[in-house]
């Protein structure tokens, strides 16, 4: 297998943690051990006492899926597996793809989920998320036209990184009518799911909705523990759930015993942390929109619908790539270009979800005001 260098990854490498701030993380505020631990139930903070540092099943613990069951309608703990969220991503397309089939993916996209597809030797079409009216659009019919004979996949990412772009729920309904009319897998990455910005408008997950989806979720970004490196996949097609299983064999083959338990924790604490999150992402967005309308010649701010990310355009008078060069080398902000997302239009992203964002902003607006002779 022959794969390209990840750009954000190797982004967030050089920058991470060097820079004294970040202005472009997509997870929530993480959780103090404290917090979590503070709030566990009986059960899990015996489980935790009497925890033994030993392997565990390979599908993940028994509760810990049992619990995951709960965020579903149609999920068993048979159609769970638990996974590192990349890994995922990885052994989901190795079970699925070979060489010469066709995917369709959005985009842009964490790099992993159209990269993987070309390592395999498959052909990718781009289903571009647009701006139309000042919002984030994508053109439904499109999808139905690229679809061909080889078509095997559609890839989709709902809330969409880097955007916050979030179909209506019609829309993804089309999406996953078109799926079945046509036979696809449709595989969703779900990473930031139960962040929606409105009330009523989360969508329903690919997995539990159609036979052969596959979706995608975690830990790392909607409950804030990315450190646990805990996510999992389901899906109702047994078949595929084995082929999955069989891969993650020549992977991780099983999971961390201490995030199986503190994962267990956070599931059943999920109200609490959510409501934290949303009201944290829904603060800094407001925050946001004020900043990048103030500054309204330099920057054009396009509302997210969910997630906790948004991805602002940059004045075509200077160069997005150029700018978050400057802004990291001058204040230590780490600001991640559109460029690592193979998008062209001078855009960055930000994230929603730390608790420091507006302090970030001000440092922001300070070197702004410092610079503002080289950027209007």
């Amino acid at each position: 297998m022959k794969i390209n260098p990840f750009k954000l990854e190797r982004y967030f490498a050089i920058y991470e943690f060097t820079a004294k701030y970040l202005l472009s993380p997509s997870d929530c505020e993480s959780l103090p051990m404290e917090q979590l631990l503070k709030g566990a139930d009986e059960e899990s903070l015996k489980l935790w006492k009497d925890l033994k540092l030993g392997y565990t099943e390979s599908r993940g613990h028994p509760i810990l899926r049992e619990e995951i069951t709960k965020l579903y309608h149609n999920i068993n703990v048979d159609d769970v597996i638990t996974i590192v969220p990349e890994e995922g991503i990885f052994i989901a397309m190795n079970a699925i793809l070979e060489e010469g089939d066709h995917v369709i993916v959005v985009d842009p996209i964490y790099q992993s989920l159209s990269e993987i597809p070309k390592s395999l030797g498959c052909s990718v079409t781009n289903w571009t998320v647009k701006l139309k009216d000042h919002r984030w659009s994508l053109d439904i019919d499109f999808l139905e036209k690229s679809i061909c004979e080889k078509t095997k996949m559609i890839i989709v990412n709902f809330p969409h990184n880097p955007t916050g772009y979030l179909p209506t729920k019609e829309e993804f309904s089309k999406i996953i009518e078109i799926a079945k009319k046509h036979d696809l897998y449709l595989f969703s990455d779900e990473m930031y799911w139960l962040l929606e910005h409105r009330e009523g408008e989360g969508l329903p997950s690919a997995g539990d909705t159609y036979e052969k989806g596959i979706s995608l979720f975690g830990l790392s970004k909607t409950f804030s523990l990315p450190g646990l490196r805990l996510g999992w996949l389901v899906t109702q097609d047994k078949a595929l759930m084995d082929k999955i299983a069989n891969f993650k064999d020549y992977t991780t083959i099983c999971g961390s015993a201490s995030s199986e338990v503190l994962g267990i924790m956070a599931l059943r604490q999920k109200e609490t942390i959510l409501k934290k999150n949303r009201e944290r992402i829904l603060d800094n967005k407001a925050s946001a929109k004020d900043f990048f309308k103030r500054y309204n010649e330099l920057f054009t701010w396009i509302e997210p619908r969910g997630g906790s990310i948004a991805f602002p355009k940059l004045s075509e008078k200077i160069k997005v790539v150029e700018f978050c060069d400057r802004v990291v080398k001058d204040k230590s902000i780490m600001i991640l270009p559109g460029e690592t997302f193979d998008y062209d239009g001078n855009h960055f992203r930000i994230g929603l979800g730390r608790e420091n964002f507006k302090q970030i902003l001000k440092e922001l607006e300070a070197y702004i005001i410092e610079e503002i002779k080289n950027y209007y």
